[in-house]
């Protein structure tokens, strides 16, 4: 009998006719290792066995039935004793976390230091440069949410809000400008609330922060 083997769902069987062979793979980065190829004498004669038969018809008519029961009488044992073999070969390379239960890659996966995979144990070091590397990303965007221009005006600016076009030529505005460079027209009113200071619109007949009439 076969003995036991540790690796249960990390492995791929890439085992052919000809032969036997595995793949074990990381169950954190999917990163993998494969056993060398281990050639199978019974899986060559029942292919010699196989090709006899298409040659030679009728004379080896039951030929392809004895390779097939060659094969199911020693491909199983064979391929048990394969798969033993290629786990020895591989399992080095691999580690078991205590925490999660999963077989990780010692190369990259595991955290020597903590006694766990990096799932469970991250690196403090590369998380906190991947911290960094995240606030410096932020900074750059909310930099850049406005213009140079626009970094500038007040709240007392925002409260007209800023114009995306003109206002009498409807020109489109590149830019929080003043005056349209189109037509030259004024872009922000200048009508001012007598009653409590607030910037109204030019047709504006009452102030919209306290009522005074324009």
């Amino acid at each position: 009998m076969s003995e036991k083997i540790r690796f249960t769902n990390n492995f791929e069987d890439l085992s052919t006719d000809t032969g036997f062979q595995f793949e074990f793979k990381c169950e954190k980065c999917g990163s993998g290792y494969r056993s060398s190829f281990d050639g199978s004498a019974i899986g060559k004669a029942a292919g010699l066995l196989d090709a006899a038969s298409g040659i030679f018809g009728g004379v080896f008519d039951k030929a392809s039935d004895v390779s097939d029961r060659v094969k199911s009488a020693k491909w199983e044992q064979q391929h048990d004793e394969a798969f033993t073999k290629a786990a020895k070969e591989i399992e080095p390379s691999f580690v078991q976390c205590p925490r999660c239960n999963n077989w990780v890659c010692r190369e990259r996966c595991w955290n020597e230091d903590k006694g766990l995979c990096k799932g469970c144990a991250p690196d403090l070091g590369v998380e906190m440069a991947a911290a960094q590397a995240s606030k410096s990303v932020e900074e750059v965007w909310a930099h850049a949410a406005m213009a140079e221009e626009d970094k500038k005006l007040g709240a007392e600016n925002w409260r007209a809000g800023v114009v995306a076009s003109c206002p009498k030529c409807e020109k489109p505005l590149e830019k929080n400008a003043k005056f349209c460079p189109e037509c030259g027209a004024k872009i922000h009113s200048d009508n001012i609330c007598s009653g409590c200071g607030a910037k109204m619109d030019e047709d504006a007949k009452f102030c919209p922060e306290c009522g005074q009439k324009a």
